[in-house]
């Protein structure tokens, strides 16, 4: 009786999980260092909006808060102080001066900490060239 070579028909997975592996390690290293700015919009808008609570944001992380710089932590507590002070209280506005460059989940942050009060936020748009 002769035997036969029976050929395996197996596939070694190990160098394909290997090089899976090493290219999700690639894109979850590259995808944290990679920030997305975008400009703030340009408006011909002549609409005039309240300025109750002004917000300005810079580039360089600095937050100034009816013109004092102040820190992320403080701003709810600043805002809803704000709030109460004012006299229009259930109409009162946040208005977010953001400069060109400033990180939009930075903006997000403050229209979620106005909402959660019960406030509006608008954006302030630099005029159309």
């Amino acid at each position: 009786m002769r035997r036969r070579n029976k050929v395996s028909a197996e596939f070694n997975m190990s160098s394909l999980t290997d090089i899976i592996f090493l290219l999700l390690i690639f894109f979850m290293l590259t995808s944290a260092a990679i920030q997305i700015n975008i400009e703030l919009p340009e408006s011909d808008s002549r609409t005039v909006a309240p300025t109750d609570i002004p917000v300005m944001l810079t580039t360089d992380g600095v937050i100034k808060f009816k013109g004092k710089v102040t820190q992320k932590s403080k701003l709810r507590g600043l805002i809803s102080e704000a709030k109460s002070s004012s006299e229009n209280s259930e109409n009162a506005t946040v208005t977010i001066i953001s400069q060109t460059g400033v990180p939009w989940k930075d903006v997000a942050d403050i229209m979620e900490i106005s909402n959660s009060l019960g406030m509006r936020a608008i954006i302030s748009t630099q005029p159309r060239k």
